[in-house]
């Protein structure tokens, strides 16, 4: 069965070539669709029967992958001249106006955008690792298909950002502004959103092991076809709508407050 959900998410990839992130996105669906797999089967579906359901309800890549660049794009090409990716590597771009910018396909490991405005700016199949947006003003910029592991949003707006197929393994969000955020198909295994205050954000088919919303305040969040089997969401604080969606993901939910 491996094999067989290889070869559907080969051939639901295939359209949109290479990418940075491919391999980290494809091996990250992989897990998804096995463990619900599993999960269908052990409720006393075959297992003829639990692939046609989880292929037919998994929908979601064609609206990620119409974000993500066919093809690395080697040069950046800021308003204020023209500079190669791989020059931004480990540079200082804090307080720097970037709004709108399109810099997809990047090599920016290690920047510093401290500060900035990266206002619907666009840094799709980026290599983002270890990147601090401490502060920054990320209103609807897009990273989708880019490796952010490690990275720092502390008190960012993250208003509307979306972060889909993204690895953020190791990311920390301590009092970023989470409203309608999208965290689709992303890894944010081991990341804390403890205390934080989460309003119509999405973590659609995303892997949560090991995450925790301790104590955060949930208000139509949404978990379809996350793994939240074992996210920690103790004494948290959410409506009844996200309430029955993680209750029927099977997560554990002890000491809730209903909003």
């Amino acid at each position: 069965m491996n094999q067989k959900l290889e070869q559907f998410l080969d051939e639901a990839l295939a359209p949109y070539g290479s990418f940075p992130a491919r391999a980290d996105v494809r091996q990250e669906l992989l897990s998804n669709l096995l463990e619900k797999l599993n999960d269908l089967q052990k409720e006393g579906k075959t297992e003829d029967e639990a692939y046609q359901s989880i292929t037919t309800t998994f929908g979601d890549v064609s609206e990620i992958m119409q974000h993500v660049p066919h093809q690395e794009e080697p040069e950046l090409k800021p308003k204020t001249g023209r500079l190669r990716a791989s020059d931004l590597v480990a540079s200082d771009l804090s307080e720097t106006d970037l709004s709108g910018e399109d810099m997809s396909g990047s090599a920016l490991a290690k920047t510093c955008f401290d500060g900035s405005n990266l206002t619907g700016a666009k840094l799709k199949g980026s290599d983002l690792r270890e990147t601090t947006y401490v502060g920054a003003n990320l209103t609807e910029t897009d990273f989708a298909a880019s490796d952010m592991r490690g990275a720092r949003f502390d008190n960012a707006d993250l208003t509307k950002t979306k972060f889909t197929a993204l690895d953020l393994q190791q990311s920390s969000f301590k009092g970023a502004t989470l409203k309608g955020t999208q965290f689709n198909q992303s890894d944010l295994s081991g990341v804390s959103f403890e205390g934080e205050h989460l309003h119509g954000v999405v973590f659609d088919s995303s892997s949560l092991r090991n995450a925790s919303f301790k104590n955060a305040t949930l208000r139509d969040v949404s978990f379809h076809h996350a793994a939240v089997k074992h996210a920690n969401f103790e004494g948290a604080t959410m409506d009844k709508i996200t309430y029955a969606v993680l209750k029927g993901g099977k997560a554990t939910l002890t000491n809730i407050i209903f909003l």
